[in-house]
């Protein structure tokens, strides 16, 4: 398996045809038609069909292509790596991080990070664990930061918590409930709620299963949560969601926190990284000040 071929591949499922992709990589179309037969051979598995509307991955080949993408993006990593260490300039660091995290530690951290390597690139995506996850496996991320369990992510990823975070109620800050103590009460009522998978807004759904309590019976299903923060300020819709990021001055201006007992459990928030593939240095440092700040940002 050669190194032209693993990014051959990328570029074919990029491109989506085998005519475009020799064209991005200036090559032959019967060159690369050659590469990905010897591909082939080298797995032994068929990798891509062929047809009029262009190509499509068989599954051996979409599970390739996955890999081929971290390989590609790991191998820019060395060569981003070994420049830093030969004091070139450039260092790149790309993460994910969640709505909490930007509304708390993040601008704190970026301050050190940018002191200590101003003519570093630091791009930010935001997301929930879903998101994250894939873009950790295919190597478009340095690592995430995000509300998660090791029991709940692939086995090629590894969760490193930093601290417990508590997770609220919160709707407008002249809603009608806002003084509700009466859990069904609350639940009868409708609700915006992020429910992609490892969400606060799951969490809470699954305590809710256990403490005998119904789910609520109107739910909004809102994955932004700018969306969700605009849909509580401006209707009677309730919420749920870190309480750091629910309650905090300039993020949820407008949205107050209802002192509805029992809460649901806090959740660990932590570091998630491919299991076994180093990072960077300038991605190891913006990481331990990640480390550092969780303790002081997350403090009662």
């Amino acid at each position: 398996m050669k190194h032209q071929q693993i990014r051959a591949l990328v570029q074919i499922a990029d491109s989506g045809s085998i005519r475009a992709a020799a064209r991005q990589l200036h090559i032959s179309q019967s060159a690369l038609t050659r590469a990905m037969r010897e591909l082939e051979e080298d797995v032994g598995a068929e990798l891509i069909t062929r047809s009029y509307r262009g190509v499509t991955f068989t599954p051996a080949g979409n599970a390739l292509l996955q890999r081929a993408r971290l390989i590609l993006e790991t191998i820019d990593r060395a060569r981003n790596e070994v420049k830093q260490i030969t004091g070139g300039s450039g260092a790149r660091v790309t993460i994910g991080v969640t709505p909490v995290v930007a509304a708390t530690m993040l601008p704190g951290i970026y301050r050190q990070f940018i002191h200590q390597m101003p003519e570093a690139n630091l791009k930010l995506t935001e997301g929930l664990l879903t998101g994250i996850v894939p873009d950790l496996i295919e190597g478009r991320l340095d690592f995430g930061v995000a509300i998660a369990t090791q029991n709940e992510l692939p086995q090629e990823l590894v969760f490193n918590p930093l601290c417990q975070i508590e997770s609220c109620v919160a709707g407008r800050v002249d809603h009608p409930l806002v003084n509700e103590t009466d859990w069904p009460a609350l639940l009868q009522q409708r609700w915006v709620l992020n429910l992609t998978h490892g969400s606060s807004a799951n969490h809470l759904l699954d305590w809710l299963d256990q403490q005998g309590l119904p789910r609520p019976q109107h739910i909004v299903s809102c994955t932004s949560p700018l969306l969700m923060l605009e849909m509580m300020r401006r209707t009677d819709l309730i919420g749920y969601g870190p309480a750091r990021f629910l309650q905090d001055d300039l993020a949820a201006r407008g949205v107050a926190s209802f002192n509805i007992q029992p809460q649901p459990p806090a959740n660990s928030l932590g570091i998630v990284r491919v299991r076994g593939v180093p990072i960077t240095p300038a991605a190891q440092l913006l990481e331990s000040l990640f480390i550092r700040s969780a303790n002081y940002s997350f403090s009662p």
